[in-house]
């Protein structure tokens, strides 16, 4: 098939989180299995440091949009170390900015930008695809001007839409008045009139109405999202458009991601030579600058400290279990100021327990990860969620809210029957996190003799998953048939 995927954040060139992985990885994937992929993105400043060396295949593309006229110009490059290309939208004025996202007046500019900008590409290439795979609200204009400003092209004849949600939390809300920037003025018609009426536009949700198929990234918040709780608005929309609606599970680069060959920890190891797992947490506690102790249970976190990820629970629950348990805590991560400031002053309450660095670094996170003994992972909501995998990986048994795809991923240790891989609490709330730690340490006991051989069980389950992304791309292939017209595909 040919597939012209566009999203606002692609690694290793540009990514603030899962959006970046998933559209860095699936596309290679998809390239390997013989798929014709053609990859457009935003090129920002940092996308040079990944990418030094690319080619002008545009270099004047003026796009209308009301009365404002944009001029970009397309390059062209390579994903490293493969033939898979990267189309990157080169707009200074619109791209050129500190951040990927911000909050500027013309954020809605930018990516109705680069909407336009992927379907002209494809007719100055004379690139007919099969699917245009949008994701989030960034590119979820995409399915609307397939069926509106493009509909005339016979270049677009046979191409159908996909559209993936990443967050739901996130969906583009803007004035109406912007309407006459996304080109599409002369068919107001087709955005939800209500919302109109009320002087908004909302860009996702647009998208969900128009696409040929939704998907999302992992089965149990293709569920969650349909329920007011969890849908953010949108769940009535997306309950009428259930049988289109899909959840696939994000996959993880098992190459970057694994013991048995990872560069940036003090000791690779395996599922069946853990020995090398106590090697990492002597490293990392030394590093961390605490005592290191083989019995007393480490736990780790990496993360964005956002509202999100529910460190909210930690506030009531942590300052009370270090102050009546052995553990230590080793947290990486940065985010908005009241829990920075909750973890700075916990290392301060707690510095012979407690070690904490305000910042975010792929060496230091692949250490945490295989140097703790466990994870905390508390999301308030997490649509898929990367860390638990890579926990679970590496030997590192998290501690989770049973929700989205953490739901998917982590199932409760029966320390009778030794079946799970991690720790589950089902109520969002300090109760129901103390419950998931003190299950933790329980399971942990003193750390050695027969305690230390269950919680070996217990890894050893975890590690022996595979959430590679194979499975995962089959299932696409799935979806993308699925909403092929009937009839020969054009040569």
């Amino acid at each position: 098939m040919r597939v012209l995927f566009v999203a606002s954040e692609v690694a290793p060139f540009a990514k603030t989180g899962g959006l970046g992985d998933v559209a860095g990885a699936l596309p290679q994937r998809l390239a390997e299995r013989g798929h014709d992929v053609r990859v457009v993105m935003p090129l920002y400043p940092r996308v040079r440091a990944h990418a030094p060396d690319l080619e002008t295949v545009v270099s004047e593309l003026a796009i209308e949009l009301g009365a404002t006229r944009v001029v970009v110009s397309i390059l062209e490059g390579t994903f490293p170390g493969t033939r898979a290309p990267v189309y990157f939208v080169r707009c200074p004025g619109l791209y050129d900015r500190p951040s990927i996202y911000t909050q500027d007046a013309d954020e809605h500019l930018r990516f109705v930008v680069l909407s336009w900008a992927s379907l002209l590409l494809c007719q100055r290439l004379g690139f007919s695809p099969d699917i245009v795979h949008a994701n989030d609200w960034q590119t979820a204009l995409l399915p609307l001007l397939l069926k509106t400003a493009f509909a005339w092209d016979r270049l677009f004849e046979r191409t159908r839409s996909v559209l993936t949600i990443h967050n739901i939390g996130h969906q583009g809300a803007f004035d109406a008045r912007i309407l006459a920037e996304t080109g599409l003025a002369g068919s107001a018609q087709h955005f939800h009139q209500d919302q109109l009426r009320e002087g908004r536009i909302n860009l996702l949700l647009t998208g969900i109405l128009y696409a040929n198929a939704l998907t999302t990234v992992s089965p149990t918040y293709a569920l969650e999202i349909q329920r007011p709780e969890h849908g953010a608005g949108l769940d009535a929309f997306l309950r009428e458009r259930a049988g289109v609606l899909f959840g696939i599970l994000n996959g993880v680069d098992e190459n970057a991601w694994s013991p048995e060959g990872d560069a940036h920890i003090a000791q690779r190891y395996s599922a069946d030579s853990l020995e090398g797992k106590e090697v990492n947490k002597r490293d990392l506690v030394r590093s961390a600058g605490l005592a290191y102790h083989s019995h007393v249970l480490v736990f780790g976190v990496v993360s964005r400290l956002a509202w999100q990820k529910g460190f909210d629970l930690c506030f009531g629950v942590l300052p009370r279990v270090l102050a009546r348990r052995p553990v230590q805590l080793v947290v990486l991560g940065t985010g908005e100021p009241k829990y920075e400031d909750f973890f700075r002053g916990l290392s301060r309450q707690f510095p012979s327990q407690v070690a904490y660095r305000a910042a975010f670094s792929e060496p230091l996170a692949h250490k945490v990860e295989a140097g703790a003994d466990s994870f905390l992972m508390p999301s308030r909501y997490e649509p898929c969620g990367l860390n638990q995998m890579y926990s679970l990986r590496y030997g590192t048994p998290p501690v989770v809210h049973r929700t989205g795809g953490l739901a998917d991923t982590v199932t409760p240790f029966d320390r009778r029957t030794g079946e799970g891989n991690g720790f589950v609490f089902e109520h969002f709330d300090e109760a129901g996190f103390a419950y998931g730690v003190d299950q933790a340490l329980r399971t942990w006991g003193t750390g050695r003799g027969e305690d230390r051989a269950r919680w070996q069980r217990l890894q050893r389950n975890g590690m022996r998953l595979r959430f590679g992304w194979d499975e995962r791309v089959t299932r696409y292939e799935q979806i993308y048939r699925s909403v092929q017209p009937p009839g020969p595909a054009q040569v």
